[in-house]
């Protein structure tokens, strides 16, 4: 399945003219006829989401930073969670003994699933 073609895809429109003509002028009955059209289309598609992906993330970093510190702001903490978790001895100290349970025992902790 391909997206929806009546929307704007300005980087992937010649291909989507090629696959429109190829179902306009191929038989029903020869369903594979358009189907090396229709892949160029998807990998046209494909490149198309890695480049939207790319510039919706570019600046994620950036992004996430405002947010912790709006959230800071809005709570009165002035420590991320993560930094809270890093300074927590409860927290260590769980996780110092999950890693032991895990060492002493590594058949109990095996993905059980997969065997």
């Amino acid at each position: 399945m391909h997206p929806p073609l009546d929307r704007p895809h300005p980087d992937c429109q010649k291909e989507i003219d090629a696959l429109r003509y190829c179902h306009a002028t191929n038989s029903k009955l020869k369903f594979w006829a358009c189907n090396e059209t229709k892949f160029v289309l998807d990998r046209c598609f494909q490149e198309e989401k890695q480049n939207m992906l790319t510039e919706m993330n570019k600046d994620f970093d950036e992004k996430r930073q405002r947010e912790e510190d709006a959230f800071k702001d809005a709570v009165g903490h002035t420590v991320s969670f993560d930094d809270y978790l890093k300074n927590d001895k409860e927290y260590k100290d769980a996780l110092k003994k999950a890693e032991i349970r895990k060492t002493s025992n590594p058949n109990q902790y095996k993905n059980s699933a997969h065997s």
